[in-house]
């Protein structure tokens, strides 16, 4: 049941309470974060490291030397050399091309996952923390639903049933990461409904609408972006995962996963398949966890310090 708004308020302590929206973003609090992030050894260190990765993903076109589907005739599985700097797969095509044109698959596959799970389990997740009781157990239900299924068993399913493709990852990603995001945004939502503010703002004439909007989304969006940002890294291996069984794209499109399969197919004959293939997932793993738990710690009130 929707909370009933306070009448015992005298209306100058309502409009004190009306400003007191919790903890939006103040003017200049983005130079703050930047100054704290500066603070944080390893939080720069994934800065940095996610730089790169955006960066090699978006510059790909300018900084590949071959075409990275192109089969070319010459020495195949060959070591790196001026020519092939990470050398060649087992059909002549360069691995290092083929490395940075295989980043855009995964960041692609985590945003676009993550971004449609954090859309739809935010407005699921307002609807179940400030809905009524029986729509709430409702949604609940669905979410415990959903996550009471293995997540590979339930991604081979899904992705064995549409076939494997971009689409297929993308889909299985956001309905599996939706629930998560969800069940935060309701503990928030519902948290913040009981706040006296919420209850000022009703006896104002506010409708339900305005409060989320204006009240509750702000609060709730800050802890939601900083999960994303730790989910990154596990989608990014979920892919990469998928791709290594054959089950992400199509070939020949360059992809981590797909590179890595190759190399293992091909360990004897030459390690540089799986060293281009890892390397760059374990740096971007690497740099988006360090990223995320800096801005966990800089936005968690139980950790952060003021600076």
């Amino acid at each position: 049941m929707i909370l009933e708004p306070a009448r015992n308020f005298s209306m100058a302590s309502l409009e004190a309470l009306r400003g007191e929206t919790g903890p939006e973003l103040a003017p200049g609090s983005f130079r703050k974060t930047v100054r704290q992030l500066r603070k944080n050894r390893l939080g720069v260190l994934g800065a940095a490291l996610v730089a790169i990765v955006f960066a090699s993903a978006i510059f790909a076109p300018i900084i590949i030397t071959h075409d990275p589907t192109r089969i070319m005739v010459g020495p195949r599985l060959a070591d790196p050399s001026l020519l092939f700097l990470l050398g060649t797969d087992q059909l002549g095509r360069d691995t290092f091309s083929r490395v940075m044109m295989g980043g855009r698959v995964p960041l692609l596959v985590a945003f676009a996952s993550l971004g449609s799970s954090l859309a739809a389990g935010l407005v699921l997740g307002l609807i179940a923390g400030f809905g009524p009781r029986w729509l709430d157990n409702l949604l609940l239900l669905l979410f415990d639903t959903i996550r009471s299924f293995p997540g590979i068993i339930f991604a081979l399913a899904i992705i064995g049933l549409l076939g494997p493709s971009l689409a297929s990852m993308i889909f299985v990603i956001a309905i599996t990461s939706m629930p998560i995001y969800a069940r935060v945004v309701r503990t928030q939502t519902e948290a913040l409904r009981n706040s006296e503010y919420i209850a000022a703002e009703r006896t104002l004439g506010a409708g339900t609408m305005r409060i989320l909007a204006v009240h509750v989304l702000p609060n709730v969006i800050g802890p939601l972006l900083i999960l994303v940002s730790m989910d990154v890294p596990a989608v990014i291996a979920v892919e990469a995962g998928l791709s290594f069984l054959g089950l992400g794209v199509r070939p020949p499109t360059p992809d981590w996963g797909a590179i890595l399969n190759d190399g293992y197919n091909y360990i004897q004959q030459t390690p540089w398949l799986v060293v281009g293939g890892g390397i760059p997932i374990v740096l971007a793993t690497l740099g988006f966890t360090f990223l995320g738990e800096a801005l966990r710690d800089m936005f968690d009130p139980k950790l952060r310090k003021d600076l």
